[in-house]
């Protein structure tokens, strides 16, 4: 197993490049279908969700948009109960189709807000995109609608995922050594 040193732990490949773009091509063909016609407006949650929006979008084939916004509630390996804001949301979402995009749902409280607020400023459709879905950890009841991955869990970096900022650059995924 090929292992990688990220500040202070070590990680062990998890999910493998081939087996990332299979997840997207699925999610991507799905939205391809369901939104044809409609011109949704993609929203990426920053920082995690960039390269899996990047790579989402190039396989898109139906006229569309991306912003981007940042919320967050990680500090370390850990996620908190609060919620931060960091960029909202710039575009006039009444009437439009709207896809979240998102690198994981784990605990769901970040996302629970963010959809609470984009529901609030009226759009036609909300949908979630979830590159990666942790069950055991979700604490919410929102819906995913259109999954990537159910994995474990575990705490993991690589692919927009980091630990402190750092590991987002590795092409494929990585579960910390325990």
């Amino acid at each position: 197993m090929t292992k990688v040193q990220v500040k202070d732990l070590t990680f062990e490949k998890s999910i493998t490049s081939a087996e990332i773009d299979d997840a997207i091509s699925g999610i991507a063909g799905r939205i391809n279908k369901d939104y044809e016609g409609k011109n949704p407006l993609f929203l990426a949650i920053l920082n995690g969700a960039f390269i899996f929006a990047a790579d989402l979008l190039r396989k898109i084939t139906i006229p569309c948009e991306i912003s981007f916004v940042k919320y967050a509630s990680y500090s370390g390996t850990l996620t908190t109960s609060k919620v931060k804001e960091l960029i909202g949301v710039g575009e006039e979402l009444k009437g439009r189709h709207i896809i979240v995009v998102e690198d994981i749902v784990d605990t769901g409280i970040t996302m629970d807000k963010l959809l609470i607020d984009i529901r609030e400023k009226n759009p036609e459709s909300v949908k979630l995109a979830c590159f990666c879905f942790k069950p055991e950890a979700f604490q919410k009841s929102f819906e995913i609608d259109y999954l990537g991955l159910t994995i474990p869990t575990e705490f993991i970096v690589g692919y927009g995922l980091d630990y402190d900022g750092y590991g987002r650059n590795l092409p494929e995924i990585y579960k910390l050594v325990k």
